[in-house]
């Protein structure tokens, strides 16, 4: 069997039930992982010791044969999903300084489904602050690196889960993905991961970004994980309004379904797969261009039809986004004044006194920057120049999705124009990390599921990946198609490579 570090979910699971190896094994041996890779900056918080103990207690449920189907597997949640500080002994942060130390009284639904699945919880990993982000590098605490090169970003917001699995400290982990924020951070460290349609996770206990927006997903190596993840993960939540009310899905039965008329060397047979010109266009590097176009010859080599299609407000998703975004930020981090949890100032001389160096000490740049922007576009005035037009625009951006699938079954393209950039290149100019979510805005504002596969490396050796779109409640079809790419390629089984042990140390 290869080592433990190198399974992934599935592998896992199987060889956890199959008695191959105990989940204390496994555990133990990835702690002494993430202990080696501090210097990526992945993990926020770890509690070994309860990492242990639930391990211990999957073990016995195994052994009495009643473990759940990812009974042993450890996972890590990005640290914008609460955990019941009881029963996790975990902070939740959000990345944020005005959350330090804050302990959750319960846990987010993701979690609690996640814990009944049988996983066993080691840590919350780092992301950007309140999500806002798309490098990690705002995050308060320190930035995480990317593990093919960790002078490199590992994208954002969800950069610690990303730089985690690829890493090999953890098989899978959780992400939400607003803008992108599962799909860049998965394209730029090389693994796999799946912003599902809008309200099949339920957003209860996830600390909110941008409520009509904000998505909880699956990141790990394969399309099969992801489908696991996802199966546990999803479902209606009666706590949260936007639950999408569907009965349980089983993603990786549907991963699993062949499609009428499909053959072994031809498994997409029928698949329509439209590519949208505007995203190939202008600002697409090529050596990312490359990459995705090899592996878009290999879907066609797998019984898939290319079409062309076009997404014609695709420029006007920035714009857009980053009116709606910072709009719905500006609301739901107005809780955080210093008065019921989280910082508070110490010096105050009243209570507007205590608002202002609260917000001031706790908020880091880029949080500030949106909510002055929210704040700005729904003030008296401007709301109707700003953020009614761009709600309408939105409802034009879904439209033109609509209007594709009616010639294909899935969308495929870059998932960003660039492969990762180097660790405060992009200091100097924050807008410049907007233009980055170009490929992965529409799909969000759309409420569409969408995903990133591994497709080979760009410059300097760094990955790429491949975004495939599908329609509404279409995450099926989504990770069929992935599932068969990776059947047939090895670029998501890639890894980085561990770093050499220092001269004299332990290894």
């Amino acid at each position: 069997m290869s080592p433990t570090h190198d399974l992934g979910v599935a592998s896992l699971a199987r060889a956890l039930h199959e008695r191959q190896v105990s989940a204390m094994e496994v555990t133990q041996h990835l702690l002494g992982r993430i202990d080696a890779r501090r210097d990526l900056g992945a993990f926020l918080a770890v509690n070994p010791e309860q990492a242990l103990e639930q391990a211990r207690a999957a073990d016995a449920a195994i052994a009495a044969g009643t473990a759940g189907p990812l009974a042993g597997v450890p996972i890590a949640h990005k640290d914008i999903f609460v955990t019941d500080h009881g029963r996790r002994a975990l902070p939740t942060t959000a990345g944020s300084k005005i959350l330090e130390g804050y302990q959750s009284p319960f846990d987010a639904t993701v979690v609690a489904r996640l814990a009944d699945a049988g996983t066993v919880l080691v840590g919350k990993l780092n992301c950007d602050e309140f999500a806002m982000g798309s490098s990690n590098e705002n995050s308060a605490y320190f930035p995480a690196h990317n593990p093919w090169d960790t002078a490199r970003v590992p994208g954002g917001s969800s950069g610690g889960s990303a730089a985690a699995v690829a890493a090999r400290l953890i098989p899978g982990a959780t992400g939400t993905d607003t803008g992108g924020s599962i799909r860049q951070p998965a394209a730029f460290c090389g693994i796999t991961g799946i912003k599902p349609t809008y309200g099949v996770c339920s957003r209860w206990g996830m600390v909110a970004f941008a409520s009509s927006l904000d998505q909880a997903g699956p990141m790990a190596r394969s399309a099969e994980d992801c489908a696991l993840l996802l199966s546990a993960m999803g479902g209606y939540d009666e706590r949260d309004s936007t639950s999408a009310q569907r009965p349980p899905q089983d993603y990786h039965a549907a991963m699993l379904q062949p499609r009428e008329g499909a053959t072994a060397a031809k498994p997409l047979l029928g698949l329509r797969i439209g590519l949208p010109r505007e995203f190939f266009a202008e600002g697409l590097d090529a050596d990312v261009a490359a990459a995705v176009r090899a592996a878009l010859a290999e879907l066609e080599r797998l019984g898939a039809t290319l079409v062309d299609v076009t997404l014609p407000r695709t420029q006007l998703s920035i714009p857009v986004y980053y009116i709606i975004a910072p709009a719905e930020a500006s609301s739901n981090l107005s809780r955080f004044d210093g008065v019921k949890f989280g910082h508070r100032a110490r010096q105050h001389t009243d209570l507007l006194d205590l608002y202002k160096k609260t917000r001031a000490e706790g908020f880091g740049a880029e949080v500030k920057r949106r909510i002055m922007i929210g704040t700005y576009v729904l003030s008296h005035g401007y709301y109707d120049a700003y953020y009614l037009q761009a709600q309408k625009l939105r409802r034009m951006i879904a439209d033109d999705f609509q209007a594709c699938f009616r010639s294909c079954d899935l969308i495929a393209g870059p998932v960003a124009p660039t492969v990762a950039w180097k660790i405060g290149a992009k200091d100097a100019d924050p807008v410049s990390t907007y233009l980055a979510d170009i490929y992965t805005l529409p799909a969000s504002l759309a409420g569409l599921p969408g995903m990133s596969v591994p497709a080979g490396r760009g410059e300097g050796g760094m990955p790429v990946g491949l975004q495939l779109i599908g329609n509404y409640f279409g995450e099926g079809t989504l990770l069929h198609a992935a599932h068969a790419l990776q059947q047939a390629t090895d670029w998501h089984a890639a890894a980085p490579p561990d770093p050499a042990p220092a001269a004299g140390g332990a290894r």
